[in-house]
C-alpha cells in the first residue's frame, strides 16, 4: 500500500500542531494576555513573555505526563512559575496553592486560545481523503474538557473518526505504552497495521514506535528508520498512503 510496503489497516492523528494549529493558538492567546492592561504581564516585554512560557511549559508537560504534577500544578502552575520568572508579584488572597494571579492567567489564558484555533494547511483535507478510504481516529494529549471543545468546533474530525482517545480520559499521557495499547484495541486492528500522524518526536514518534506501530513524523527533519516516514506537505503524505486528491 505505500513504498515502505507497509499493510496499514488504521491510521491515527495528533490533534496540537498536527491538525490543528496549537501554537499559532498559543502564541496569539499569550499575546491577548500581554496587551490586556488589567494583567500583570504587561509590565514585561512581549518577547520575555513568549519566551519564558516557551520554556516553562515543555517542563510542566512533561512532569505531567509523568505524573509528576497534577493537573492544576500544570494547568495553574505554569503560570505560577511565568511570573516568577518574570519577577511579577503574585500575591494570595486566600489559601489556594496558587496565586489569584495565576489563576486568573489560566482561565483567561484558556479561553483567549480557544478564540484562535484553527487548522493546519491541509491538514483537513488530508484526513478527509485518508478517511474516505480507512479507518482513521484521533490519538491526543491534553485536557479533556479542551480537546473534546476542539472536536465540538471541528466536529468533521470527531464525525470521520472510528476512535476517539483522549490522553486524560484514560488516565496515562503519550508516550506511555499503555495509551497506544488502549487506542491499538479500541481500533482492532493488530498495532504492527497503524499509522500514527504527529509532530513530536518525543510523544509521537518515541510512543509510535514503542508500541509497534508505524509513524508518520509531521516535521522538516529527517528519521533514518523502516517504521517511520517524515513529511512536511500533507499530499506526501497521501501519495505514500497511495491516495491522491
Amino acid at each position: 500500500m505505500t513504498n515502505k510496503n507497509w499493510d496499514i489497516q488504521f491510521v491515527y492523528f495528533d490533534l496540537d500542531d498536527t491538525l490543528l494549529d496549537h501554537s499559532y493558538a498559543e502564541h496569539l492567546a499569550l499575546k491577548d494576555l500581554h496587551e490586556d492592561a488589567t494583567l500583570p504581564l504587561v509590565a514585561r516585554s512581549f518577547g520575555d513573555v513568549h519566551q519564558a512560557y516557551r520554556k516553562i511549559n515543555p517542563v510542566v508537560w512533561k512532569k505531567y505526563s509523568a505524573g509528576e504534577f497534577t493537573k492544576v500544578q500544570a494547568k495553574v502552575g505554569r503560570f505560577e512559575q511565568l511570573l516568577g520568572a518574570l519577577d511579577l508579584p503574585s500575591p494570595r488572597s486566600n489559601s489556594n496553592e496558587h496565586s489569584d494571579s495565576a489563576i486568573e492567567l489560566a482561565d483567561r489564558y484558556l479561553a483567549c486560545y480557544a478564540d484562535h484555533w484553527r487548522p493546519i494547511d491541509g491538514a483537513f483535507e488530508s484526513f478527509e481523503l485518508i478517511a474516505a478510504s480507512l479507518p482513521v481516529g484521533i490519538l491526543t494529549n491534553g485536557f479533556s474538557e479542551i480537546q473534546r471543545a476542539k472536536l465540538k468546533r471541528f466536529p468533521e474530525l470527531a464525525d470521520r473518526s472510528n476512535a476517539l482517545v483522549i490522553s486524560e480520559e484514560i488516565g496515562h499521557l503519550k508516550p506511555d505504552l499503555r495509551l497506544f495499547e488502549k487506542a491499538a484495541a479500541d481500533a482492532g486492528v493488530s498495532p504492527s497495521s497503524i499509522l500514527y500522524v504527529g509532530d513530536s518526536l518525543h510523544s509521537d514518534v518515541g510512543g509510535g514506535l514503542g508500541a509497534g506501530w508505524k509513524v508518520a513524523w509531521f516535521t522538516d527533519q529527517s528519521h533514518d528508520s523502516d517504521n517511520v516516514m517524515t513529511f512536511k506537505e500533507w499530499d506526501k503524505l497521501d501519495r505514500v498512503i497511495g491516495l491522491t486528491r
